[in-house]
């Protein structure tokens, strides 16, 4: 389903797009996926709506087959990307698992805005997007994705996340569909 209404209070959440993945191949060009979380970050700003810049620098203690392993990173991988525009009103996260909920004050941030309705861009979709709009689904935000504003390093990850999963976890729509809502209804 395309997504069909933004509530008032509504807040994007921009995931990982920092140093250390800039320069990954991806599905996309990470320059177009860039320059459409940029331009939803100033809809959502420019309309007093709550914006959350998430970074990740670590990953979950568990073992696994594939371990994420950041010693080939440059140093400062862990910096936003500085297309994103930090702005001091801007609420920064640092997750050190997939989901940026998980052990950060995410939600409580949200909630004390009273924010009902998330929208979620960045990278990777099929894992720190996927799993952090798994999560706000699971807390009972809305959940809206903005499917031009991510990417994957696995084209075939992206689509499966896009076509099987966002669908279950809440609304799917382009920065453009996203920004014509923005700008048809009531916020802040």
């Amino acid at each position: 389903m395309t997504i069909n209404a933004l509530d008032p209070k509504a807040a994007l959440l921009v995931v990982d797009l920092q140093k250390g993945f800039a320069g990954l191949p991806s599905a996309h060009l990470m320059q177009d996926v860039v320059g459409n979380a940029a331009t939803l970050l100033d809809a959502f700003r420019r309309h007093g709506l709550p914006v959350v810049l998430i970074n990740v620098d670590g990953r979950a203690p568990g073992r696994c087959e594939r371990p994420f392993s950041t010693q080939a990173f440059p140093a400062g991988w862990t910096e936003l990307l500085p297309e994103l525009n930090r702005q001091p009103s801007d609420h920064t996260v640092t997750k050190r698992t997939w989901g940026a909920f998980t052990n950060t004050d995410l939600e409580a941030h949200l909630r004390g805005r009273g924010v009902t309705q998330v929208v979620v861009s960045g990278v990777s979709t099929s894992a720190g997007v996927e799993s952090t709009a798994r999560q706000a689904h699971e807390l009972g935000f809305h959940v809206a994705l903005a499917v031009d504003a991510m990417t994957d390093l696995n084209a075939d990850a992206h689509h499966n996340s896009v076509a099987r999963i966002f669908p279950k976890l809440g609304e799917t729509g382009t920065t453009r569909e996203i920004l014509d809502l923005i700008n048809a209804g009531p916020h802040g």
